[in-house]
């Protein structure tokens, strides 16, 4: 166990690291947190941030030297960067948990070797592997690079060949797979957290609503029949046993219309969708991040109160601040901004999460306050 007053490292310093900081620091940790950008959210409150590319040997070799155990905030940290930390110090998730979630044909194959169903697909290596198997996949398809994508970044539709290799090539002809674009009904996440000992404790399911490829907002409980809560939470147990995992980790799935329930992608941190956790849960996804880290005891789980998760975007910043006055008065939500300096469409600035005894009271109160900005 690591004791309190001790350093932990933080890899990235977005809202995910931001968050863990927060909650590291009430648990009377300090952290430092490596990150390139001078105006990080997770920076500005770490009790100290390095301000250096993760690449860079004199930060590595800095937190190694001053931090008790590192985890990162997103899953495209430099996996060369991984192995020369967890040489010396103990690293959760660790490099071999990360490349498989930086790859989403290793996404595919671990779902395979756990006997769960994925959507259909083909690996794209080179144009003339694209050539050969395009008509082994329905279309409309996705063509999706196989990492650093995420927020239907890297991705883009196909209906023919052509479009295919257009969009190969748009990508600079890195590797690819081709998935069978599906009929989705909804989408739900699991959330879990795996100590050292092998413990896991889940967080309740959370649905999904996306607007754009981005999330928009997530209920809990979440609206799907209890098979397929009950089947998500234990392929997501598979994954994290099957790899060994340690720290919070996250299994999306989409249910067809169908009815059929498929692995979508994993995340290998804490999870947008689980923000509620801060508010609605006994303990939230980033308070057993730390715990994870620090080898704590994980204690239980408990849902407080249904919740509803609005992301705010950028979108919403274009035109000035926006007046959010009447989210952050309102006596059943909280109000979660990032401190970022810089407003994009599509970019992460904060979210609100509203409470309520009743699912469909919190649901129609949040999407009043979201369409009063």
């Amino acid at each position: 166990m690591i004791e309190k007053g001790a350093t932990l490292g933080m890899l990235g310093g977005g809202q995910l690291g931001m968050m863990f900081t927060q909650a590291a620091q009430k648990m009377k940790y300090k952290v430092i947190v490596l990150d390139p950008d001078q105006d990080s959210p997770a920076g500005k409150i770490a009790d100290e941030h390095l301000q250096s590319m993760f690449t860079d040997s004199d930060a590595t070799n800095y937190l190694i030297e001053t931090c008790r155990a590192v985890s990162t905030e997103f899953e495209n940290i430099p996996i060369e960067t991984l192995r020369s930390l967890e040489n010396k110090i103990f690293v959760c998730p660790s490099s071999d948990c990360l490349r498989v979630a930086q790859n989403r044909v290793l996404e595919k194959k671990l779902a395979k070797k756990i006997n769960f169903a994925t959507t259909s697909y083909i690996d794209v290596e080179n144009k003339e592997k694209l050539l050969h198997n395009f008509e082994k996949i329905q279309t409309p398809a996705y063509l999706k690079i196989n990492g650093l994508g995420y927020d239907g970044k890297g991705q883009k539709v196909v209906e023919t060949i052509e479009e295919a290799i257009e969009s190969f090539v748009s990508f600079g002809e890195v590797p690819c797979i081709l998935e069978e674009a599906i009929k989705i009904n909804t989408e739900i996440s699991i959330i879990l957290a795996r100590n050292i000992n092998g413990e896991i404790k889940t967080f309740p399911a959370a649905e999904n609503i996306h607007k754009n490829g981005i999330l928009h907002m997530s209920i809990v409980p979440a609206g799907v029949a209890n098979h397929h809560i009950e089947n998500a939470t234990i392929i997501a147990h598979k994954i994290a046993n099957t790899l060994g995992y340690i720290g919070v980790l996250a299994v999306e799935f989409f249910i067809t219309e169908a009815d059929d329930l498929l692995i979508n992608e994993i995340a290998p941190r804490p999870h947008n969708s689980g923000h509620y956790t801060i508010e609605a849960c006994s303990q939230s996804q980033f308070d057993l991040q730390v715990k994870t880290m620090c080898d704590i005891p994980l204690g239980n789980i408990t849902l407080k109160s249904p919740a509803v998760m609005v992301n705010l975007l950028g979108d919403l910043w274009l035109s000035g601040t926006p007046n959010l006055t009447h989210i952050e008065n309102h006596k059943n939500t909280k109000l979660h901004l990032y401190n970022k300096s810089e407003a994009r469409i599509g970019r992460k600035m904060g979210h609100f999460t509203t409470l309520d005894k009743s699912i469909n009271t919190a649901k129609d109160t949040a999407i009043k306050l979201f369409e009063g900005i």
